[in-house]
């Protein structure tokens, strides 16, 4: 079944409209939509390894403005649009300590987290919320997605073929490895928020809250 549904997402990959699709997910998975775009990225940059730093900078550019819409979400529609949002996508326990670490350390965060599997969208609401300063936003989103879309464009723009041969061979191998790096990231993630009174016993207490209201 694996098998069959890696070759499927192959296909739809190479598909001649790949690559509108590849913006639209990375656009809407900064704000609101659950699935990352990191799988179609990957098959994309398999299928078309030529291609692959041009497919890196898309999922960047398209990362970024949809950080951009998330952030205006968060700025001017929390209380209406961005509560709910926080509790279907299940980061509203998260988000008073994120608001917290975002006042405290700022494009630091964005960062550290925003390269990593930990939900953007989370950061890019947040950021909104606390009316963080909007060139500080951008330009640590830039430097923070570049480095994590660019960096799997390089690798399959380098070694494309040498990479697809090992992932058809080791599949199972290779997915169970991605399904642990996400986790790893949602569990740091969770320490960062809930406990963490080393790095920050302020924002440990925060992390207790259930809401905060807008700053005025």
């Amino acid at each position: 079944m694996l098998r069959r549904l890696y070759d499927w997402m192959m296909e739809k990959a190479a598909h001649a409209h790949a690559e509108r699709w590849l913006f639209l997910f990375s656009f809407i998975e900064s704000s609101f939509f659950p699935i990352p775009p990191h799988p179609l990225l990957g098959l994309m940059c398999l299928a078309r390894p030529d291609k692959a730093l041009r497919y890196g900078m898309v999922c960047t550019l398209a990362s970024v403005l949809g950080g951009l819409f998330g952030y205006a979400i968060g700025f001017f529609a929390y209380e209406t649009i961005g509560v709910g949002l926080l509790k279907a996508l299940g980061l509203w326990e998260s988000f008073p300590a994120a608001a917290c670490y975002l006042r405290e350390f700022g494009a630091e965060i964005i960062l550290i987290k925003g390269a990593t599997p930990i939900p953007f969208k989370l950061l890019t609401l947040t950021a909104g919320f606390i009316h963080m300063d909007l060139w500080t936003f951008i330009w640590a989103s830039v430097l923070s997605r570049a480095f994590q879309f660019m960096l799997v464009g390089a690798l399959f723009w380098k070694f494309g073929p040498p990479i697809k041969s090992f992932i058809d061979k080791y599949l199972g191998w290779v997915t169970a490895g991605f399904l642990v790096l996400v986790v790893g990231g949602f569990i740091a993630f969770s320490m960062l928020a809930g406990g963490g009174a080393e790095k920050s016993d302020k924002c440990s207490n925060v992390a207790k809250m259930q809401q905060m209201s807008p700053p005025a």
